[in-house]
């Protein structure tokens, strides 16, 4: 049965034109508002407009570090508004809808950009900061749940981390957008234009969400069955009455049933239970923690200030090479895309998170010579080039993408919202010490980042299970039939190799639990 509703499209073409009109602006909007600024502090307009932030021109090592200090909260203000933004998604998202919300948000990203580029001191810029940083933390924290819970279980993964493909296509057109504005010397020019260019892509999502589709999972947990099994049938292109939509919509029928008593408390996700809540949750606030402490945004917001300032190179030369780094972080997230739902969230977790330590270690190795010796610098750049082809492996999309998996249809949304505030409450830190760290203790702060991303190996192989391939529901089910939180992983390895679903709790198929 062919519906006249979006488009008159169906499944696959549906999913793409989403991907395109939805999902591309958003994460664009998130990368490209969290770095355009680091960008723009040493251009000679802004720091004429913003004198209280010039760190170029300071003089004295007191000033020099409190304008450095004010700098890093200017920059990070916007991670205050995406931290609540985040956080309100745990009672909006499932009180007004997936598109009620996301159509919102992108009301917020374009009224914060026109605050910022018509800024004349940095009270209103500020302000501009937070609205934006508002709405793009509502993106990041409902988007990928939207996304999760339209997409197949087949190709999930390569949906969702789609996300961080679309970010760092926002640092990129953000850095090339900036150098070319840059190469006009002087004037507003330099700076305003390229803050306003993000507008584009706050009206698009603006004007396109409501063609799409509400999410069929949100439309059963508010007890709209006909519309649900209308849009599920239309996103797998099927008919309503096919034996797989059906399934599905049993399927997430039990998993509401199973949940249902209190388990849509938002206090539930700090107790263990039959469902392993508070390991989940653990699970969704450890992934997103490693995603800033690894040292990601460091490299992303502040690479014309470590070419810059840590390095010694000119103006010029440091943004034509952190426009290249973020060109070639951009080109190695299809490695996500090709790696997610071939070898597992597990493998790119793990590829990522030894990578980036090693490269961290080289960077500090590298960056602890004088400025004067060439070689250094020339490794040093080498290094953040090659640490921007391991961060889009694992935490550029699939660590919100996991997080949306493991957490339960109910409490998806809090789950979802408070992890993802966690990543914004880690990203302030990094953006406001920063500034600071670089100036006072330089090569140093690397090994920080380091030995936090050395952990991320240890941690996934222990305690992340394999999501890849299973429905939403069936990984619902296998962590309720784990027989412990710290032998789920071994149980999910169990239940692949046999080719086996999580057993449903009234057939209570059992596996061999003794081995190990």
């Amino acid at each position: 049965m062919t519906s006249s509703k979006y488009f008159g499209l169906q499944g696959h073409l549906l999913s793409r034109l989403q991907t395109a009109l939805i999902v591309a602006p958003s994460f664009i909007l998130f990368g490209y508002n969290q770095a355009g600024i680091g960008g723009l502090i040493t251009q000679n307009d802004w720091v004429k407009t913003f004198p209280e932030i010039d760190t170029v021109h300071a003089v004295g090592s007191e000033e020099k570090s409190e304008k450095s200090t004010l700098q890093g909260f200017v920059v990070a203000v916007f991670v205050i508004g995406a931290l609540f933004g985040a956080l309100s998604c745990s009672y909006t998202g499932d009180r007004f809808g997936r598109r009620n919300v996301i159509f919102f948000a992108g009301l917020c990203t374009l009224v914060g950009e026109i605050l910022e580029a018509s800024s004349f001191g940095l009270p209103q810029f500020i302000v501009g900061r937070v609205v934006v940083g508002l709405g793009v933390g509502q993106l990041s924290s409902l988007v990928p749940v939207w996304q999760s819970e339209t997409a197949g279980a087949k190709n999930r993964g390569r949906h969702v981390v789609l996300d961080g493909l679309f970010i760092c296509l926002g640092y990129v057109l953000e850095s090339w957008i900036n150098l070319g504005f840059f190469e006009l010397k002087t004037g507003p020019v330099t700076w305003r234009p390229p803050i306003a260019i993000a507008c584009v892509f706050s009206l698009v999502l603006v004007c396109s969400i409501y063609m799409f589709p509400e999410s069929p999972r949100w439309l059963l947990m508010t007890n709209k069955s006909e519309l649900a099994r209308e849009n599920l049938s239309i996103l797998r292109g099927l008919p309503q009455d096919a034996p797989e939509v059906s399934a599905e919509i049993e399927g997430i029928e039990l998993s509401l049933e199973l949940s249902a008593d209190g388990g849509a408390k938002l206090s539930q996700i700090f107790k263990m239970g039959e469902d392993k809540l508070a390991y989940r949750f653990g699970l969704c606030i450890l992934l997103q923690f490693y995603q800033q402490m690894s040292g990601s945004n460091l490299i992303s917001v502040y690479a014309p200030i470590l070419f810059q300032e840590n390095l010694g190179l000119s103006s010029e030369l440091s943004r034509i090479l952190s426009a290249g780094a973020l060109t070639w972080k951009f080109l190695s997230s299809f490695l996500a895309f090709i790696a997610i739902d071939r070898f597992g969230r597990r493998a790119v977790f793990i590829v990522s998170g030894a990578g980036m330590s090693c490269c961290m270690i080289a960077l500090a190795v590298a960056t602890s010579f004088p400025t004067s010796n060439r070689a250094s610098q020339i490794a040093a750049g080498c290094f953040i080039y090659l640490y921007n082809m391991f961060v889009p492996i694992g935490f550029l999309g699939a660590n919100f993408l996991y997080c949306t998996e493991v957490a339960p249809l109910r409490l998806r949304m809090a789950m979802s919202s408070i992890s993802t505030a966690n990543h914004w409450a880690w990203n302030f830190l990094v953006a406001m010490v920063t500034p600071v760290a670089i100036y006072s203790i330089g090569w140093q702060y690397y090994i920080v980042f380091a030995v936090i991303a050395a952990c991320v190996p240890v941690s996934v192989y222990f305690l992340f299970p394999e999501t890849m391939g299973r429905s939403l529901e069936e990984i619902d089910l296998m962590f309720k039939d784990s027989p412990s939180a710290l032998r789920t992983v071994r149980f999910e390895k169990q239940l692949r190799r046999a080719g086996a679903l999580p057993s449903s709790l009234t057939e209570k198929t059992k596996l061999d639990h003794s081995e190990g």
